[in-house]
C-alpha cells in the first residue's frame, strides 16, 4: 500500500513519520496483525502489575487494548510529535492514565532500573533499517538500562535477518532470548498483514549471566522450546520458519504445476530430518473428479530416489496417475524409526493441512495414499566415510515388485543412487524378474483406480479382482543381512547392459578367442556390478578398473560381491592421469575401453563424465590404445544441449563410427565409438550382422554360467534394437 516506505532508510527517519501520521489521521495502524494474533504471547510475559515502557507506539490501539483489560502502567514514547498529541487527545477521557510522551528511544532519560518490561511492536525493525544499524544498537542498549533484573524486552517484529541478528546478539550474554513465531495467525485478506511470519523477541535480563547462552524457538504461543546451541543455529531455524511462510502464501494463492516447492519437517527433539514433502500441483488442463481437491502420498522407504518418486518428471507422472489437483509426496528419512501407515498420517496431519489448494472445502476428507498399502522397508547396514566424497550409506531396500536391493548413497546427494544391485538368498540361483516401468505405471494406475472407487462407496465390495501388484511374498524371502548377496547376475543400471551388449560388436570371434581374450579397461568402479559381470560371463575376459576413491574400493568387496583375481584388478588412482601414463608409456592396448565416471561439479549441465575426460586431447590417447578391432564405451549424462552437441562433435572428430543408445526415462545415453569403421567410411545404418552377433553373445553368456555363481539376466538383442547412428 502506498503508505508503506519506499525504501528502507526512511523507517528510521522522524520526517517520514510526521508525514505518515498526519497523511493517515484518525486510522490506527496494526504493525504486523493485530492485538487478537498477539495478546496470547503478550498475556504469557507481560503482567498486569508490571510496568511497562511502550517504545515507538505509534497510533496503534495496542496500549489502549491492554489498558482496557487492566494494563494500567504504560508509558509510551514516540519520536513523533503529531502522533503524541492525537493519541493524548484520544484517550484523555476514557483512559486518563494512559500517558503519551514525545521521547527519543535512544535517549528516554527514565532512571535504570525503573521498568519490568520494555515493549516494542516494530519499531525496531524500523529503527534497523539503516544500513550501520547503530541507532537500533542505541535502543536496545537503552531499553536494556531502564529494564530491572528479571525484565524483559518484548519485541514484536518481522525478524529480517539483519535486525533479528543485531538483536540476538546484542542479548546473547546475561539474557535469556526466546522466539515465538506466530505465522498463520495474521488475517491474510487485511491490507496490513504480510507474507512473512511474525515472531515475538523475548529477551529476559539476569543479574549474573548464565554460563553458557540460552537461546530457544517456539512455534506459536503455548509451542515448547527449542534450544539451540549458538546465535547463528537461532537465525537459521528463523530463516527456516519465514521461507516455510512465503511458501505456505504462494500455495495459498494458487496451483501451479510448474512449481514444485519442497520442505523438510524435522524431528522436535533432535532436529534431525524426518520427512521431505514435495508439492505437486496438476496442470490446469488436467480432468480430474471434482471432488478429488487434495491427497497425501506416502513414498516407500528406501524409495525416495526412484525415478517415479525422485525426479520433476516422476513426480509429474505420479500426480497424473493420482488425479488431484494437489498433491503432497512425502519421503521418509534414513535414521528414523515409523510405526505404521495410521502413526505417520497423525504424525503428518497437522503439517500437511496447511498445504492444502485454495478453494478447498472445509470438511474435506484428505487421503493418505501409498502403494502397498505399507510404509516399505528400509534397512542401513553400512555406514562409512570417504575422504573425497564424505559421508557414506549402504543400504538395503525393497524395491517395487517386492525384490531386495543394495544401494550405495553418497550423503551430500542423498537422492542420488551411486551404485545398485539386486539381492538374492544365498544358496538361490534364480531370482523372478522385475516389473519394468511401463508395467509398474499400469500397477499404479489401478491402485489408484481401486482406492478412488473404495473413496466413493467404502461399503459397496467388487466380486471380480482387479489385477494387482506382484506381493511381497512372490519375491525372495530374505531375513538377516548374512543371508542376502549380491545377484552377480543382474545388472541394475541400464547404461551397464548397454555397455555389456555393446561388445557385439567386437565380433564373435573376438569374443570367443580364448588365445587372445577380450581385454578391458574400465574408469570408475562403483559398486562392481559391471566389471564383476564381464568378468564372470565373457570367456576369459581380462578386466582391469581404474578407482580414484578407496572407500569405493572397500564397499565393493564389503557390501556388493566384488572379488578381483588375476583376470579382474583395481588400480587405485586418477583415471585421466592413468590414461596419460598407458599412452606415454606404449606398449598397452585394450580391445574396449569404459569411461563410467560422475563428475562432483553439480554446477556443469554435463554430470557424467567430468569435462576432462571428453576433451579432444584425452580422446586421442584413448584411440591410441585401442586394438584395431577396439571399442570405446562412455556413459553421457548431459542436459546442456549445446554442450552435449560439442561432446559429440569432438568424439565423431576422432573416432570414424559413432552409435549411441539413449536410456528410456534417463537423460542418460551411452556413446559406442569404433576405432575403425569396418568398411572404409562412415556408415549410415547399423550393420546388419549385428543382431545376430548379439544372439550369438546371447548364448555365449548363458554358456558360461557354469564357471559363475549365477545366471546372466540380460536380453542383448532388445537392447541393441535402440540403436542409432550418430
Amino acid at each position: 500500500m502506498s503508505l508503506l516506505p519506499r525504501t528502507a532508510e526512511e523507517f528510521s527517519s522522524a520526517d517520514y513519520w510526521e508525514r505518515f501520521f498526519r497523511k493517515r489521521g484518525e486510522k490506527a495502524f496494526e504493525w504486523y496483525g493485530d492485538y487478537n494474533s498477539i495478546c496470547g504471547v503478550l498475556h504469557k510475559y507481560i503482567k498486569p502489575r508490571d510496568k511497562v515502557l511502550v517504545v515507538g507506539c505509534g497510533n496503534s490501539e495496542l496500549s489502549e487494548q491492554l489498558y482496557d483489560v487492566g494494563y494500567h502502567q504504560l508509558t509510551n514514547i514516540d519520536i513523533s510529535e503529531t502522533v503524541v498529541s492525537h493519541m493524548n487527545q484520544r484517550n484523555a477521557e476514557r483512559r486518563p492514565d494512559l500517558t503519551f510522551q514525545q521521547l527519543d528511544a535512544t535517549q528516554t532519560g527514565f532512571e535504570s532500573g525503573s521498568f519490568q518490561v520494555g515493549l516494542d511492536k516494530g519499531t525496531l525493525d524500523a529503527m534497523a533499517s539503516e544500513e550501520d544499524c547503530a541507532l537500533a544498537g542505541s535502543m536496545l542498549a537503552e531499553v536494556g538500562r531502564v529494564l530491572s533484573v528479571g525484565g524483559r524486552y518484548v519485541c514484536v517484529t518481522l525478524a529480517q535477518e539483519h535486525v533479528i541478528k543485531l538483536a540476538v546478539e546484542h542479548f546473547a550474554q546475561g539474557w535469556a532470548v526466546r522466539i515465538h513465531c506466530l505465522s498463520g495467525q495474521q488475517k491474510e485478506e487485511s491490507d496490513s498483514s504480510f507474507a512473512l511470519p511474525v515472531f515475538v523477541l523475548v529477551c529476559t535480563k539476569f543479574r549474573q549471566a548464565p554460563p553458557s547462552a540460552v537461546l530457544e524457538l517456539c512455534q506459536g504461543e503455548d509451542g515448547a522450546p527449542t534450544r539451540l546451541a549458538s546465535v547463528p543455529e537461532l537465525l537459521s531455524a528463523v530463516k527456516e520458519r519465514q521461507a516455510y511462510n512465503l511458501m505456505l502464501h504462494k500455495l495459498r494463492g494458487g496451483t501451479d504445476a510448474s512449481s514444485t516447492p519442497s520442505l523438510t519437517l524435522c524431528h522436535a527433539a533432535t532436529g534431525r530430518p524426518r520427512y521431505t514433502l514435495t508439492v505437486q500441483d496438476s496442470l490446469p488442463s488436467a480432468k480430474l473428479p471434482r471432488s478429488n481437491h487434495f491427497a497425501i502420498f506416502i513414498v516407500p522407504q528406501g524409495r525416495e530416489s526412484d525415478w517415479l518418486y525422485g525426479s520433476a518428471e516422476g513426480r509429474t507422472q505420479l500426480a497424473s496417475s493420482a488425479k488431484f489437483r494437489r498433491l503432497v509426496i512425502v519421503a521418509m528419512h534414513r535414521d528414523q524409526e515409523y510405526e505404521d501407515m495410521q502413526a505417520v498420517q497423525s504424525e503428518l496431519s497437522p503439517m500437511v493441512m496447511e498445504l492444502a489448494p485454495p478453494g478447498m472445502p472445509a470438511n474435506q476428507q484428505v487421503p493418505f495414499l501409498s502403494v502397498g498399502g505399507d510404509l516399505g522397508w528400509r534397512e542401513v547396514i553400512g555406514r562409512g566415510v570417504s575422504a573425497l566424497t564424505g559421508e557414506y550409506s549402504v543400504e538395503d531396500v525393497r524395491g517395487e515388485d517386492g525384490h531386495f536391493f543394495r544401494r550405495l548413497i553418497f550423503m551430500n546427494n542423498s537422492q542420488l543412487v551411486q551404485s545398485e544391485s539386486r539381492l538374492r538368498s544365498a544358496g538361490t540361483g534364480v531370482v523372478p524378474l522385475c516389473l519394468n516401468s511401463a508395467m509398474f505405471m499400469e500397477q499404479l494406475e489401478i491402485y489408484f483406480s481401486v482406492w478412488s472407487l473404495l473413496l466413493a462407496s467404502s461399503a459397496h465390495k467388487k466380486k471380480n479382482k482387479k489385477k494387482s501388484k506382484p506381493s511381497v511374498s512372490d519375491a525372495p524371502a530374505l531375513t538377516g543381512v548374512k543371508d542376502r548377496i549380491v545377484d552377480r547376475g543382474f545388472l541394475c543400471c541400464t547404461h551397464h547392459e548397454v555397455m555389456v551388449a555393446g561388445l557385439a560388436m567386437l565380433g564373435m570371434d573376438a569374443i570367443n578367442n580364448k588365445d587372445q581374450p577380450v581385454s578391458v579397461l574400465l574408469v570408475g568402479l562403483g559398486g562392481g556390478g559391471l566389471p564383476q559381470f564381464v568378468h564372470d560371463f565373457v570367456p576369459c575376459a581380462r578386466v582391469e578398473v581404474v578407482e580414484l576413491d578407496p572407500a569405493v574400493l572397500e564397499v565393493a568387496q564389503t557390501w556388493f560381491g566384488f572379488q578381483t583375481d588375476e583376470r579382474l584388478n583395481v588400480t587405485l588412482g586418477d583415471g585421466l592421469e592413468h590414461i596419460k601414463t598407458l599412452e606415454s608409456e606404449g606398449g598397452h592396448s585394450f580391445d574396449v575401453i569404459m569411461f563410467d565416471v560422475d563428475s562432483k561439479d553439480t554446477t556443469l549441465g554435463m554430470s557424467c563424465p567430468p569435462p576432462a575426460f571428453v576433451e579432444t586431447s584425452l580422446l586421442k590417447k584413448v584411440y591410441s590404445l585401442l586394438t584395431p578391432r577396439g571399442l570405446f564405451m562412455l556413459n553421457l549424462v548431459c542436459r546442456d544441449s549445446a554442450l552435449r552437441k560439442s561432446v559429440l562433435e569432438r568424439v565423431q572428430a576422432v573416432f570414424p563410427c559413432v552409435f549411441s543408445r539413449g536410456i528410456e526415462g534417463e537423460v542418460n545415453e551411452v556413446l559406442l565409438c569404433c576405432r575403425s569403421s569396418g568398411e572404409g567410411h562412415k556408415p549410415h545404418t547399423i550393420p546388419q550382422t549385428l543382431q545376430q552377433t548379439a544372439r550369438d553373445l546371447q548364448k555365449t553368456l548363458r554358456a558360461n554360467t557354469q564357471t559363475a555363481p549365477c545366471v546372466p539376466q540380460i536380453d542383448i538383442t532388445a537392447i541393441l534394437n535402440d540403436l542409432k547412428v550418430i
